[in-house]
């Protein structure tokens, strides 16, 4: 499956992303919608997974600057990858390793030296085979057990 990865900008390319985490964390994963879209998301760096027929595949979101010294108590240097998320049909094709691999490349854009992720328990794995290193206690989100993992950039 050949996709093509793109920062989304833009109203049509952002209801994607959106369609994307909704399928996926809403509908999945019964997330609220109210913890699902933040104000983070105004300010993040949204990556967009397009099929080749322009199908909305995966999708992902950097944090950076300010608003990431504020979410990883202020270390410098350190941003955050978010709402990573790939729908079923594309799932086991590695996209979602190369939606990280292309989050990671933006964060270094921004002038970040080392990525944080707060990583689902059951993902785990996927991550620290990506070079992610679990950190701290397993804690809720949305009722869902998650890490904290790092890597640096």
């Amino acid at each position: 499956m050949a996709e093509t990865i793109l920062v989304a900008d833009g109203d049509e390319r952002l209801e994607q992303v959106r369609a994307v985490r909704r399928e996926v964390f809403v509908e999945e994963q019964a997330v609220p919608e109210e913890l699902e879209y933040d104000a983070y998301d105004a300010t993040s760096v949204h990556l967009l997974a397009l099929g080749e027929d322009g199908t909305p595949l995966g999708t992902g979101r950097l944090i950076h600057g300010p608003q990431a010294l504020e979410l990883t108590g202020g270390k410098d240097g350190r941003v955050l990858l978010g709402r990573l998320a790939v729908v079923k049909a594309a799932r086991g094709t590695g996209l979602g390793a190369r939606l990280v691999r292309a989050i990671e490349q933006a964060g270094r854009e921004h002038g970040g030296t080392e990525l944080e992720l707060h990583a689902q328990v059951q993902a785990l794995g996927f991550y620290e085979r990506l070079g992610y290193t679990a950190e701290g206690p397993v804690y809720d989100d949305a009722g869902i057990p998650h890490r904290t993992m790092t890597r640096t950039l």
